[in-house]
């Protein structure tokens, strides 16, 4: 049978190479053109550009995302009736290297030796090592696991949250949502891989926020929902002391008008913590294709109702 293929992406010429080298059976790459919208009843497109069109599909039966995040795809009122499958297992390294690379910066205080040098002041800062301190996790997957991984290199204790407290390799303990006050108090850095649920919607609120250590550090990795950047940005104003680097809001471009942006201790990045690349996609693609020609279950399949 002979399957016709939709890309949705910001690099289609690039998807397309890569495609054409992996020589896939009975597959036809259609053009850019509305048309294709509906011949396809494959899809490789970007949530955000397929949302929008993916109810004028009379063909589709899979699309692969090249996101892990596929939020805009799963809302009540859209369409369920195809596979949806998401890209997993390639983030944990890159999520790894971000965090990391900001907590170390920040535990070693190069913004203050950095200030220092234009002042041509030699002054030693006071040492802090990562050694015993607490990372908190407010998720325990693939991305998780390999920052919990990551964290015990530097000799940290790590404690995952999860939806039922289930023990995960490389955690020191897992507990749930719903505990999260009992864990937040005692966290030197936190943060956030949750995927966007309503029971994970808004978990870092006012009052919990409240809670962080006097000089806690907060990631926002996942999704920009499970924050109420309004409470942080209080919270934060407040607390000089404490830190938040973020790469995911409600909405993005974040607002320029958002009073989050001048403050000192915050660091914004645009939502590139972890970039899905079109090798890998195509490598995620090429083999669902394989098992979806032979009628076998895909990987990494979407869950409609629990949103990931």
């Amino acid at each position: 049978m002979e399957h016709k293929l939709l890309l949705l992406t910001s690099d289609n010429d690039k998807y397309r190479n890569l495609l054409g080298s992996c020589h896939l059976p009975h597959l036809t790459l259609l053009g850019d053109n509305p048309q294709s919208i509906l011949e396809a009843d494959i899809w490789l497109a970007e949530p955000p550009l397929a949302a929008p069109l993916v109810g004028h599909a009379k063909q589709i039966q899979w699309m692969q995302s090249t996101y892990a995040g596929v939020d805009l795809l799963v809302k009540p009122r859209l369409r369920r009736d195809y596979q949806l499958t998401n890209v997993r297992g390639i983030f944990g390294p890159l999520m790894s290297e971000y965090l990391f690379g900001y907590l170390l910066a920040h535990q070693r205080q190069h913004k203050q030796y950095q200030s220092q040098q234009a002042e041509k002041i030699w002054r030693p800062a006071n040492f802090r090592t990562l050694q015993g301190q607490e990372l908190l996790l407010l998720g325990t997957g693939n991305i998780a696991k390999h920052l919990a991984q990551t964290a015990k290199h530097f000799g940290m204790r790590v404690t995952g949250i999860n939806r039922g407290a289930k023990p995960t390799i490389g955690f020191d303990r897992v507990d749930t949502l719903a505990n999260l006050a009992q864990h937040i108090g005692n966290a030197d850095a936190i943060a956030a891989i949750l995927p966007s649920t309503p029971q994970t919607q808004g978990a870092l609120n006012q009052e919990m926020l409240a809670l962080m250590k006097p000089e806690a550090i907060l990631f926002n990795l996942g999704r920009g929902d499970v924050l109420d950047l309004d409470a942080l940005y209080a919270q934060l104003l407040s607390h000089p002391q404490q830190n938040a680097i973020l790469d995911v809001f409600n909405q993005e471009p974040l607002p320029q008008e958002h009073p989050i942006w001048s403050l000192e201790n915050v660091i914004i990045t645009p939502h590139i913590a972890a970039p899905s690349f079109p090798e890998q996609v195509v490598e995620i693609f090429a083999n669902n294709y394989h098992k979806f020609i032979k009628g076998e279950p895909l990987s990494h399949r979407v869950n409609f109702e629990r949103g990931y």
